[in-house]
C-alpha cells in the first residue's frame, strides 16, 4: 500500500472558534512562535485542545496565529492584567472528578483552576493551599498519570529544581536533574513528557528524568508549522478517500496502531490529536514498512515478509530475545501476509492471504493452521477485531462483520463503510 498518512506528520486537533481581540490596548503584538521563541506554558485543556502560552498570548492548537490569553480565559485579564502564566498543567485525578481535567494556571505564589475555560469559584488561591510543599515563582509544571509515575502526580520545575506532587498523599519529593534543561515549560503528549527550553526541546523520563536520543531538538520541526521547518513542511492532511492500511490493531491496554508505508498513527488518542511517526521510532528493527500485525497476550506480533517480530506492548516496545523468526517456524505457514486479527480474550489469530483465511490457535504447540476458509471479499489489506466486531480495510473503505466467522461464512457481503475524519485525522 502507498503511504497515505505520512503527510499527517503533524499533530491535528480542532480548534476552538473564538473571535480574536483586538481592541485591548495593554495588550503586546502578536508573537510568532515560528521566530523560536520560549513558550512561558504549555497545557491541554479537557477536549484535547492544546494551548501554548507567551506573554498574554497563546495558540490554540499546533497551526494558527496567536490570540490573547483572555479570548479562552478572560478571567486571566480580570486579575491585573495578568503579562503571563509562570506554569500550566491538566490535572489527571480520576478519584476526584471535580479536580481531574481541569487546567491550573499559577503565577507567582497563585494558582488558578479552569474547567470549561470557566474559573472555579474561589480561585485564584494561595498555591500552598491546593499543593502544600510546593513552591512559587515556578518555571513548569505537567501531570504525570499512574503507571508512567508511580502515582497519579505532577511534576513542578523551578531551576534545577524538580518537585514531584503525589496528588493523593499531597507529598513532595524534591529533586535534581542537573542533566536536564532548565525547564520552561513542560508537556505530556502520546504518553511522552517534553521539556521545552528557548526554542527547543527536551525528550525526558518522568520518573528518573533520564534522557535518551539527541537533544535538544528544534521545536519547529515538530510542534508547529512552520515555513521551511518540519518533518514533512506544508504537506497537507491527505483526503480520506486516499487513505489506506497496511495494518491496524489494539493492545490489550487498549492502544490502537495504524500502519502505512513506513509510518504508523495512534488512533486512540484523541485528546492529544492524531500524529503519524516512523515504524522505526517504536519499533526500531522496522524501517520499511509491516505486512500484518497483531496483538496477543501482552505482545506485539508484526509480520513482514517470511518472518514474525514479537515485541512487548508495554513501552518502551522491546524485540523478544530470539526474534524476528520465521513465519513457518512461528505460525506453521508461508508468507506473504495481508492481514492478522485476534479477538479479546481469544486464542485464534485469523490469518488473511489473498482470498482465504486461516485460523491458528495460538496456545497450542506446534501452531498449525486448524482451519482454512474462503473469503466473500477480494484485496483485503488489514483487519482489526474490537469489542464492536471485526472490521477489515480495502482501500479506503471497511466492512464490518459481528464475528470472525460471519466475515468467514456470509453469502452476502455488507455494504462498504468510508473511512471518516474521526478515524484517520484525514478531511473529507
Amino acid at each position: 500500500c502507498t503511504s497515505t498518512l505520512l503527510s499527517l506528520i503533524h499533530p491535528v486537533t480542532s480548534s476552538l472558534q473564538i473571535p480574536f481581540i483586538s481592541d485591548q490596548a495593554h495588550h503586546k503584538a502578536n508573537p510568532d512562535r515560528c521566530d523560536g521563541i520560549e513558550f512561558d506554558a504549555i497545557a491541554p485543556d479537557e477536549k484535547g485542545h492544546t494551548f501554548f502560552f507567551k506573554g498574554d498570548h497563546l495558540w490554540n492548537g499546533f497551526n494558527g496565529p496567536a490570540q490573547v490569553s483572555s479570548a479562552f480565559f478572560k478571567e486571566l485579564d480580570d486579575y491585573h492584567h495578568l503579562g503571563h502564566v509562570d506554569a500550566a498543567f491538566r490535572m489527571h485525578n480520576k478519584e476526584k472528578p471535580k479536580d481531574h481535567d481541569h487546567i491550573y494556571f499559577f503565577l507567582d505564589d497563585k494558582v488558578f483552576s479552569y474547567y470549561n475555560h470557566s474559573l472555579e469559584e474561589g480561585y485564584p488561591k494561595d498555591i500552598q493551599l491546593d499543593f502544600p510543599g510546593v513552591p512559587g515563582h515556578l518555571d513548569a509544571a505537567v501531570e504525570c498519570p499512574k503507571g508512567e509515575c508511580n502515582s497519579d502526580s505532577v511534576l513542578f520545575f523551578k531551576g534545577d529544581e524538580v518537585y514531584n506532587y503525589d496528588i493523593a498523599t499531597q507529598s513532595v519529593k524534591e529533586r535534581q536533574w542537573a542533566h536536564l534543561p532548565n525547564c520552561t515549560s513542560a508537556f505530556r503528549w502520546l504518553e511522552q513528557y517534553y521539556c521545552f527550553h528557548g526554542h527547543n526541546f527536551t525528550r525526558f523520563h518522568p520518573v528518573s528524568g533520564e534522557v535518551n536520543g539527541v537533544y535538544p531538538k528544534d521545536a519547529r520541526h515538530y510542534f508547529m508549522r512552520c515555513p521551511n521547518f518540519g518533518h514533512g513542511g506544508e504537506a497537507k492532511v491527505p483526503k480520506c478517500s486516499e487513505v489506506t492500511l497496511d495494518a491496524i490493531t489494539s493492545d490489550d491496554s487498549g492502544k490502537t496502531y495504524a500502519f502505512t508505508g513506513h509510518i504508523y498513527m495512534r488512533l486512540d488518542t484523541h485528546r492529544d490529536g492524531k500524529h503519524a511517526f516512523p515504524i522505526a521510532r517504536t519499533w526500531k528493527e522496522l524501517d520499511k514498512g509491516v505486512d500484518a500485525v497483531f496483538s496477543y497476550s501482552d505482545k506485539i506480533y508484526i509480520i513482514k515478509g517470511n518472518q514474525v517480530y514479537i515485541y512487548k506492548s508495554a513501552a518502551p516496545s522491546t524485540l523478544i530475545e530470539g526474534y524476528p523468526k520465521s513465519l513457518k517456524e512461528e505460525l506453521g505457514i508461508e508468507g506473504p501476509v495481508n492481514a492478522a486479527f485476534v479477538c479479546a480474550d481469544h486464542h485464534i489469530v485469523h490469518i488473511i492471504q489473498g482470498q482465504k483465511m486461516q485460523d491458528i490457535d495460538l496456545s497450542a504447540t506446534p501452531r498449525v493452521v486448524a482451519r482454512e476458509v474462503p473469503l466473500p471479499i477480494a484485496g483485503i489489506e488489514a483487519g482489526m477485531c474490537g469489542p464492536d466486531g471485526v472490521k477489515v480495510y480495502v482501500g479506503s473503505k471497511f466492512y464490518h462483520y459481528e464475528t470472525p466467522r460471519l466475515l468467514a461464512f456470509s453469502k452476502m457481503s455488507p455494504e462498504p463503510k468510508k473511512i471518516t475524519p474521526d478515524m484517520m485525522g484525514c478531511v473529507e
